[in-house]
């Protein structure tokens, strides 16, 4: 097994560990840093299939951005409710999930061992970015010309998402100044 497959395997079990946290932890805050960990490993996954731009967006992006925007988003809603945790959940419920993890985790292991190794996929190959002038211009030549649609509805996904934020931030504040 050469280093590549050892470092997808320590990537991907962190990724995988990352998401497990995000999703049982109590607390908002703690779900939003292990997602902060998801994310790193991912980037090093990204680097891994020599996509270094995407890794370092990664990062930057989501990590440093989207993950910013999530924190404030948490704080600023500050739900008072209480959290239900896996303990009050079904014993049905609790062996289905076990199930269904387990299946998940062994369909990884099998499609890792008969992997052949990292493969692109897709038009862009080594050679054919190499063509294009790097990752960089690879990415924006497809970004502002094919995907440019995409690219722009996400911006305004994000300015909706934040003006509605702040929406219920405010409506909430006034009925809290109202019941006083």
């Amino acid at each position: 097994m050469d280093y590549r497959m050892l470092a997808f395997f320590i990537f991907s079990s962190i990724a995988i560990l990352g998401s497990l946290m995000v999703v049982f932890k109590k607390n908002p805050v703690a779900s939003a840093f292990a997602l902060i960990t998801v994310f790193f490993a991912f980037a090093g996954l990204y680097a891994l299939m020599s996509a270094h731009l995407v890794a370092a967006l990664q990062i930057l992006v989501y990590t440093g951005a989207i993950m910013v925007l999530f924190v404030f988003v948490i704080m600023l809603l500050n739900q008072d409710r209480p959290v239900e945790d896996l303990k009050s959940s079904s014993p049905f419920f609790k062996g289905f999930a076990a199930l269904g993890v387990s299946a998940l985790v062994y369909s990884m292991i099998r499609v890792g061992l008969l992997a052949k190794g990292i493969q692109p996929r897709g038009q862009m190959t080594e050679d054919k970015v190499i063509e294009l002038g790097g990752n960089v211009r690879a990415i924006a030549e497809s970004l502002f010309t094919d995907h440019l649609m995409q690219f722009e509805l996400t911006s305004v996904l994000l300015l909706g998402a934040i003006v509605a934020t702040i929406a219920l931030a405010k409506r909430k504040n006034s009925m809290e100044g109202a019941a006083s």
